[in-house]
């Protein structure tokens, strides 16, 4: 697995993003969970190409698959992104995307819909994410993505149904249209029913569209309506009250397992696995090692090997890093003067997001996966990258831009990864947390 995303054309434009509609529809009962207030509409949804490539990675691998072939998934999707989306503030797509077949056509547009789904998630404020697979059998039809965390935070989970089209006929009705259809169809059944990650409490439905060979596209939403609230709000029915607050840690596994496939760190997401019952207990217990360094103003952790050629991770299992005229060679050689090819891009993520999760799987490990507790205690940040407006850029305190995606779980895609000069180490011990 790799944690790289290649130089081939991603374009560096930020593309801005009207909302053509936002439908509202009627649920009984209104709202599921009493005092609920769903976050309003992102009239505008910004975003960098950094952004995008990092949510349709993400998206690619929210779901329970073999971590090979997930991040085979996500490195077929970034390099579709690079080579068939024009390098433009307004979304268009090129001439190379007539050359694919019609499958592929729909795939693509699949893709391009659900990482937009994800970045419109995330602008409203949600912060956790799923695979909603389990609201029902493969037979029968059901939406995308549940998201936790922000203002459903203690109420339970949102529902979110993704869908694309570079259609011929693309046009804001017949995507507003595709929009709604889906909401009754994939997300309305499934409003005030459970799950496996918190009980579905709202819904909602994004349709992206563009017409090939046109400059724009189109963003439609239907959401569940919820009423404004009576001059007087009744007291919350038994059972109905917000609860504590945390992620809960069904949905903090199928988030950070998605977070260290696209990290490449394989060995994190067999402990995930094997804590969650989806796979067996990894029988090595080693170290794994993370690359420490600043960027734009915070710490980030990333995977030692994905971003290092294999003579690197020699030199690191054999202890040579520890011995300061190796890491004056390696920072000087190997990254500066750029012997890692055409990469430009690199999974990290914050240091207090990976630190305070790595050690709460590290108590799971040790407990030998019992009594896993209810809910963890896990950060969140603003989004950098994209967002709601057109101020998304992430830039230093002294104005320097910096080209990066971060998301609200702390998950960070780094378009420069070679710009930091100052490397350090830091160990995670899959019983003991980390070191130091």
């Amino acid at each position: 697995m790799s944690a790289v995303i290649s130089k081939t054309g991603l374009w560096d434009v930020d593309v801005t993003i009207g909302l053509t509609t936002h439908t509202k529809h009627r649920h009984v009962p209104s709202p599921v969970s009493a005092l609920f207030q769903a976050p309003g509409p992102a009239s505008i949804l910004t975003f960098g190409p950094v952004a995008l490539a990092a949510a349709v990675g993400r998206t690619a691998t929210t779901r329970q698959a073999r971590p090979r072939l997930l991040a085979g998934l996500q490195k077929s999707a970034l390099a579709q992104l690079e080579c068939l989306v024009s390098n433009d503030s307004a979304f268009e797509l090129t001439q190379d995307f007539a050359d694919l077949a019609d499958t592929e056509k729909t795939l693509f547009a699949a893709r391009c819909g659900a990482g937009i789904t994800d970045l419109y998630m995330n602008a409203l404020g949600y912060v956790w994410r799923a695979n909603a697979a389990c609201l029902s059998s493969a037979l029968n039809p059901h939406a995308d993505f549940l998201y936790g965390g922000g203002k459903v935070e203690g109420h339970g989970v949102v529902l979110a149904e993704a869908h694309g089209s570079f259609a011929a006929n693309a046009t804001a009705k017949t995507v507003t249209a595709e929009a709604t259809r889906k909401y009754a169809r994939q997300v309305k059944p499934y409003v005030n029913t459970g799950s496996s990650f918190g009980h579905v409490i709202h819904g909602y439905s994004v349709a992206f569209g563009s017409k090939p060979g046109t400059t724009g596209a189109f963003l439609s939403v239907a959401e569940t309506l919820i009423p404004k609230p009576r001059k007087k709000v009744p007291p919350a029915p038994a059972g109905q009250t917000a609860s504590g607050g945390g992620v809960s840690t069904a949905m903090a596994l199928a988030s950070h397992r998605s977070n260290f496939i696209l990290m490449g760190l394989s060995q994190v997401v067999d402990w995930i696995d094997g804590i969650g019952r989806t796979g067996p207990i990894p029988s090595d217990a080693g170290p794994v090692a993370f690359v420490r360094m600043p960027y734009a103003g915070r710490w980030y952790l990333g995977s030692a090997f994905s971003i290092w050629p294999a003579l690197l991770a020699r030199w690191w299992r054999d202890g040579l890093w520890d011995a300061p005229v190796w890491r004056h060679h390696i920072v000087r050689d190997v990254i500066s003067r750029g012997f890692l090819g055409d990469a430009v891009g690199w999974f990290v993520m914050e240091e207090t997001a990976c630190t305070a999760f790595l050690n709460d799987l590290a108590g799971m490990i040790r407990s030998g996966g019992e009594n896993l507790p209810e809910r963890l205690d896990l950060p969140s940040f603003d989004p950098v990258g994209f967002g709601i407006g057109e101020g998304s850029l992430g830039r230093r305190a002294d104005g320097a831009e910096y080209n990066y995606a971060m998301f609200r779980d702390g998950l960070a895609l780094l378009g420069d990864p070679f710009r930091p000069r100052k490397l350090e180490t830091r160990r995670w011990s899959p019983k003991e947390g980390f070191e130091g």
